[in-house]
């Protein structure tokens, strides 16, 4: 007895562990985190530092916010991520798409409603921080599935068009607004002519270096003899160098007060307890953008850190996915920032520098803080051409031209989607762009699914296989129709194939028998059911018995919980061969056909 009590606790022990490791997964990772992997995590922590500094202020000027607003955004959020995230390498803080839709929904609720900016970016992030929290605890996260991938996609490129522009009156240091392309590029060349030649040749030239980086430094500093590690390190450090190079500049030569446009002065100081405003009518406001960015976010996110764990055979739970994103966007909300998820170029670069556990988040949030603390101050010359020139070179990646030519060739319905939510986004603005998008695609599914495909088959001599007769050589009988249905049954097709059948069987008056093939059918709904016994109510009027073949067990189960299979005419038969055999006029003919190649009785 006292054997199987302590096998009992163990197993209580082993249940609790699991438990608590679902929800914490650092306990999971934590438990073996060696020297080695820390090291690697450190090494990997440096790198995405690096690139963080310059990429959170810029990201935080696309929001609309202080530049220091992307240092607290890229803190607490990341330390909270590595507590719940199941993503070993996903680097989680402010991004390009999430900024340009967290500046055009600030920019019209604070006019509707008398908020501050910044109290408004607070709320924001903690409405999609509960959103996903509260997805995540219902296992909600099958929900970014209904989000197609042309959709993103398009989504995304147009996302990527509409920053890159916006960022051109930086770079030639212009007043300029808007939120859709024919506004903004309509501001920037109504002010075209007030350009400032200083400010566009340090954003032109920050542009022009920072695209080289990306292809041209790291060989060269190979072919100089560096090694690829080192020269791996300075390339992907090359938006520091543009920041220090260019903040020098300014400060050197006074172009600040030549016209060019500067960070300033940014307040030296860990992330501070902010509280955001929870008033109904501003949560009410919120709602929606706040999902959208929650959704969007979420399936940026999923994407990069399913791609990355693949490569190293790790696992990721999109629903504690959702906890982990969850938390680090309430995270933003109390320490000043705004609404953040795993961004697709630092986790690869986090990825590619060796990080091995959520680890190598947290020693970047204290390289962040240590760099609120004491760096800021460097920061103050920085010009603002310089953060506009890294973010439009790191969204005109995200531009994916490709798929608009891929999904037209492929199908025209997918390209339908990309093109009007691309067309949309641009015209309209980021919201009504991915919900037309979204809503589109929904129609087109609807609509496909509404007309499933049913193809008549017959057999094919010298095998049990049944085949489309517009495509092979089979063999039918007249007195039997087969009718192959390649979609589940459920209310939005159901008639579909009710009328299908009844104009094939009009005028086939010698048809004795129909047998629907169900190979395909993975759901019947209560909508079908009900067609279905209409459909055996009106061939028995009509002297015609109607059987089903090759139904799913899950299916067969639904069925027998009602009277249908009680009043079908026909039977259920285990394969269409067995169904064809069992109500052909020349059964021994049909099973001699299978048996071999020989001449056909009642061929096509």
């Amino acid at each position: 007895m006292a054997g199987h009590t302590r096998e009992a606790d163990g197993a209580l022990i082993m249940s609790h562990k699991v438990t608590w490791s679902r929800f914490f997964p650092i306990l999971e990772w934590g438990s073996t985190y060696s020297g080695a992997a820390a090291l690697n995590d450190l090494t990997a922590a440096v790198i995405v530092t690096i690139m963080l500094i310059p990429q959170s202020l810029a990201y935080a000027m696309l929001a609309g916010l202080p530049p220091e607003a992307g240092l607290y955004a890229s803190i607490v959020p990341i330390l909270l991520y590595s507590l719940f995230g199941t993503s070993r390498s996903l680097a989680v803080g402010p991004v390009a798409v999430v900024s340009l839709m967290t500046a055009a929904t600030l920019a019209e609720v604070t006019q509707a409603i008398d908020v501050g900016y910044a109290t408004a970016a607070l709320s924001l992030a903690g409405m999609s921080g509960a959103i996903l929290l509260t997805m995540g605890l219902l296992r909600l996260g099958f929900v970014a599935n209904f989000l197609s991938h042309p959709v993103i996609s398009g989504f995304i490129t147009a996302s990527g068009i509409l920053i890159a522009v916006s960022q051109l009156k930086h770079v030639l240091g212009v007043e300029a607004h808007g939120h859709t392309l024919p506004d903004i590029a309509g501001a920037i060349f109504a002010h075209v002519t007030q350009t400032n030649l200083l400010t566009l040749a340090i954003g032109a030239g920050a542009i022009v270096f920072l695209f080289w980086v990306r292809t041209g430094l790291r060989p060269t500093l190979i072919r100089l003899g560096l090694r690829p590690g080192a020269a791996d390190f300075i390339a992907k450090a090359g938006p520091v160098l543009a920041v220090v190079t260019t903040t020098l500049c300014v400060w050197g030569f006074d172009l600040d007060h030549a016209g060019v446009q500067i960070v300033g002065a940014v307040p030296q100081s860990l992330p501070p307890f902010t509280l955001p405003d929870v008033s109904f009518e501003l949560l009410a406001a919120l709602f929606v953008p706040a999902a959208l960015i929650s959704i969007i976010g979420f399936v940026e996110s999923i994407s990069v850190a399913q791609t990355l764990a693949t490569k190293k055979r790790q696992r990721i739970d999109p629903d504690q996915e959702l906890i982990g994103l969850g938390a680090a966007n309430l995270g933003a909300s109390l320490t000043g920032g705004f609404p953040v998820t795993g961004g697709f170029s630092r986790s690869v670069v986090n990825f590619d520098a060796g990080a091995q556990t959520p680890a190598a988040g947290a020693y970047t949030a204290i390289g962040l803080a240590v760099a609120a603390l004491f760096l800021t101050p460097l920061i103050f010359f920085l010009p603002k051409a310089t953060l506009a020139a890294t973010i439009i070179v790191a969204v005109l990646s995200l531009v994916d031209i490709k798929t608009l030519r891929h999904s037209w060739t492929y199908s025209k319905r997918d390209f339908g989607a990309v093109a009007v939510t691309v067309l949309l986004t641009l015209g309209l603005g980021v919201e009504l762009g991915v919900t037309a998008g979204v809503l589109l695609s929904l129609l087109l599914f609807l609509y496909d699914t509404s007309r499933p495909h049913v193809a008549e088959v017959g057999l094919v001599r010298g095998t049990e296989h049944f085949r489309n007769i517009l495509r092979h050589e089979v063999v039918t009988d007249p007195t039997v129709l087969s009718l192959r249905i390649d979609q589940s049954l459920y209310f939005a097709n159901a008639r579909f194939l009710e009328n299908y059948i009844y104009d094939r069987i009009i005028d086939d008056n010698d048809l004795k028998h129909v047998i629907l093939m169900c190979s395909a059918v993975n759901e019947i709904d209560l909508s079908a059911l009900e067609t279905l016994e209409l459909i055996n109510i009106r061939l028995k009027e009509l002297g015609i018995v109607l059987s089903l073949s090759e139904v799913k067990g899950p299916v067969m189960d639904r069925l027998r919980r009602g009277s249908f299979l009680d009043h079908l005419t026909g039977h259920v038969y285990l394969s269409q061969f067995a169904a064809f055999r069992s109500v052909t006029s020349q059964p021994d003919t049909v099973s001699a056909l299978a048996a071999q190649d020989c001449a056909n009785v009642f061929c096509r």
